[in-house]
């Protein structure tokens, strides 16, 4: 009968305790570094919507331009690392008087990710309180029309 020294015998159950653990370790790795790039995705995204909002507003705030209606097509994904995700436009209330915040929300659908900015407008600027529309809507836009006293702001796509 062959002899096993203790070294070995301490090996096997090490080396069937790896065959478990390093699946499950790259799976928590994998699934962290997943989250994270989601995070980094709708940050990106809920950014360059805030910017474009701004700049449509501010253009259209412009003493040059009249009363009418302007429209930008939105660059964004309509998924987010393969996860549909809404957009909610709300008002946040301050006591300063000479401008409005916007609250721009991204959320991942039947998830709880998600990232906010905020955009500043002046007091003339109008949207609908918590609009919302789904990422998934083909040719997302922005749209802005402008009255004698106002620029409502929405959002459109097919």
């Amino acid at each position: 009968m062959a002899h096993i020294s203790i070294e070995y015998m301490i090996m096997i159950p090490v080396l069937v305790m790896q065959i478990f653990l390093f699946p499950y370790a790259a799976t928590v790795i994998m699934g962290t570094y997943d989250d994270s790039l989601i995070s980094m995705e709708l940050q990106t995204t809920v950014g360059h919507m805030s910017s474009s909002i701004q700049q449509l507003y501010y253009s259209m705030n412009h003493g040059s331009f009249s009363n009418g209606s302007m429209q930008v097509n939105l660059d964004v994904p309509q998924l987010i690392q393969g996860h549909a995700y809404t957009t909610t436009l709300s008002h946040v209330t301050s006591t300063e008087t000479s401008y409005q915040l916007m609250n721009v929300t991204l959320k991942i659908i039947g998830d709880t990710e998600q990232s906010s900015s905020l955009v500043t407008l002046g007091t003339n600027a109008n949207w609908q309180e918590n609009l919302s529309f789904n990422s998934t809507a083909h040719s997302l836009s922005l749209a802005a029309n402008k009255t004698a006293n106002s620029i409502w702001i929405s959002f459109g796509g097919t």
